[in-house]
């Protein structure tokens, strides 16, 4: 099972309310961003317990999988996902303030001209290459 922490008052916000005092997001409402992403979530379960987002079963695809584990995570109020092993350990990256696309291809894929990787490799949570924020935490494609 793998384990990823996420900065809890850094993601998006579901409802109302202060990053300050950041709420743990209904199942429902993790479920509704999914679905309004485009993602296709079938044959995995999301559980809410306290903090922690629990994802289990059979995604469609690895890719899929990783990508719903970034949609509910870097949602505020979420500070960790737990998810069933089922392939390659993904390869995840928290944006620091002051980074860009750019640098953290440089730093993770060997290239600043592979930053359109990443930003595909995170479609459809980023709308635009410029738009990251630090607390995010990004996929990183295999190289």
């Amino acid at each position: 099972m793998g384990v990823w922490s996420f900065v809890k008052d850094a993601g998006k916000k579901l409802f109302g309310g202060s990053a300050e005092a950041a709420e743990v997001p209904a199942e429902a409402a993790l479920q509704k961003e999914i679905k309004d992403l485009g993602l296709d979530a079938s044959g995995l379960d999301i559980k809410v317990e306290g903090e922690t987002v629990k994802v289990s079963g059979k995604a469609v695809s690895p890719e899929i999988k990783e990508k719903v584990i970034l949609a509910v995570g870097n949602v505020a109020g979420v500070s960790t996902v737990e998810a069933d092993a089922d392939g390659p350990e993904p390869v995840f990256h928290t944006v620091a303030k002051g980074d860009t696309l750019s640098a953290i291809a440089k730093k993770t894929l060997g290239s600043a001209n592979r930053y359109m990787e990443i930003f595909e490799a995170n479609k459809p949570m980023l709308k635009h290459p410029d738009k990251i924020y630090p607390g995010q935490m990004l996929r990183i494609p295999a190289k």
